[in-house]
């Protein structure tokens, strides 16, 4: 993981493309009207948002801001390339976030003061041969089916958008309004935002137990004290059903699914991407400042942290297999990160005790849905009730007999 980097400074193994700015450590304050546990980009979303409506906010995070999933994702916006079989109850939630992520841009950037690489320029799905074409084509026929705004392009058009492809490119489906941000330059904004704002970030700080007091949790327990709260919101992504915090009967069923990606250092000789590129191996992404990031594989061994050979390989091999230009490519930075997978891939929003919010399970869709989920807690936290489109998505779809419930 990233904090590999302070040991092997020369090496690219374990380090993430961040923006390196130091960050004076934060005293816990006594006190604060929210508290949120994880300090990863849903935390810090749901940070800013509150601190906007007027409350004061606390962030704890158990190591550094965005250790966790949000500095080593790709940034993808992408419903549409994302939209697979079994996706159909988080569509419209995906959609209406990514409907949200303009205005959410254009705050962030202003409060911030900070570009976050947002780009427009759609996603390009891509099949190599006949078994390929005809998932492809399964594929984009069930995108249809669910109102996806999708197209089906030949080989030869592909390869015109996107020509540094190979040639044995069969077929394509373009995703024109799927968009992406740079994660390292959204999370540097988010810092910024939420400093200006007046939320408190304390890192290196372990939550170690919630605080209640009759009847309702009213803090939480730190490796450096404690800090009393009206609510506290649980964000701690991968983590979020670690450590005990939560009685059996609120037990949160998310689990760490392990993913490799790395940075390639893009020059006028080798070409790069104009738009993100999507194979069935992996995914690949051009970031504003040359660099490629390709990811990701998907590893459900727990907290096992590093980079593997196998995994390198499977991207690199991936990769090549429709970009031949990424062998001259410097590799820049190499990582690994835990994905907040919940049982059905979908996020789990909602008060799920009194004074206890949870935020968490997002999977592979953190950046696309961080507006939704941050707008959705909020108002739950000042109003009492979240929007009706975030509502379906709270813990209770996981109780014993809740699916015949809500087919009856």
């Amino acid at each position: 993981m990233g904090r590999h980097s302070g040991r092997h400074a020369a090496s690219p193994i374990g380090t993430r493309r961040t923006s390196g700015s130091a960050r004076p450590t934060v005293p816990l304050p006594a006190r604060a009207d929210v508290a949120i546990v994880g300090g990863g980009l849903i935390g810090l979303s749901i940070a800013w948002r509150l601190a906007q409506a007027g409350r004061s906010v606390v962030v704890v995070e158990r190591e550094t801001i965005g250790s966790g999933a949000s500095l080593a994702a790709t940034g993808m916006l992408a419903p549409a390339a994302e939209h697979e079989p079994g996706s159909d109850p988080l569509l419209p939630l995906a959609l209406d976030s990514l409907r949200r992520w303009p205005g959410f841009r254009a705050e962030l950037e202003a409060a911030s003061g900070l570009d976050i690489d947002y780009r427009e320029d759609g996603t390009l799905v891509l099949a190599i041969g006949r078994d390929e074409v005809e998932r492809l084509r399964f594929r984009f026929d069930l995108q249809r089916r669910s109102g996806v705004v999708a197209e089906w392009i030949a080989g030869a058009d592909v390869r015109r958008r996107e020509p540094a492809l190979r040639p044995s490119v069969t077929a394509g489906v373009f995703c024109p309004l799927d968009h992406q941000v740079d994660p390292s330059r959204v999370m540097a904004a988010l810092v910024e935002a939420c400093r200006a704002a007046g939320v408190a970030l304390v890192e290196n700080s372990p939550v170690v137990a919630l605080e209640r007091t009759g009847g309702r949790v009213a803090g939480l327990r730190t490796a450096d004290g404690v800090v009393l709260a009206e609510t506290v919101v649980l964000a701690a992504g991968a983590w979020s059903g670690e450590g005990g915090l939560l009685p059996q009967s609120l037990a949160l069923p998310v689990r760490p699914l392990k993913g490799q990606s790395l940075a390639l250092k893009t020059t006028a000789r080798t070409g790069t991407l104009s738009h993100m590129v999507w194979t069935e191996q992996v995914h690949m992404a051009p970031k504003s400042d040359g660099h490629i990031v390709v990811g990701a594989t998907v590893e459900d061994c727990g907290f096992r942290p590093g980079v593997t050979a196998g995994g390198l390989y499977a991207l690199l091999e991936g990769a090549r297999r429709v970009l031949p230009g990424i062998e001259e490519m410097e590799v820049e930075a190499v990582w690994s990160g835990f994905r907040p997978t919940s049982d059905d891939d979908a996020p789990i929003l909602g008060e799920i005790a009194p004074g206890l919010v949870v935020a968490t399970g997002h999977h592979r869709n953190g950046y696309l849905l961080a507006p939704v989920t941050a707008d959705a807690i909020a108002a739950l936290v000042t109003t009492g009730a979240m929007p009706a489109v975030a509502q379906d998505f709270s813990l209770a779809r996981f109780a014993p007999g809740a699916e015949l419930r809500a087919s009856a």
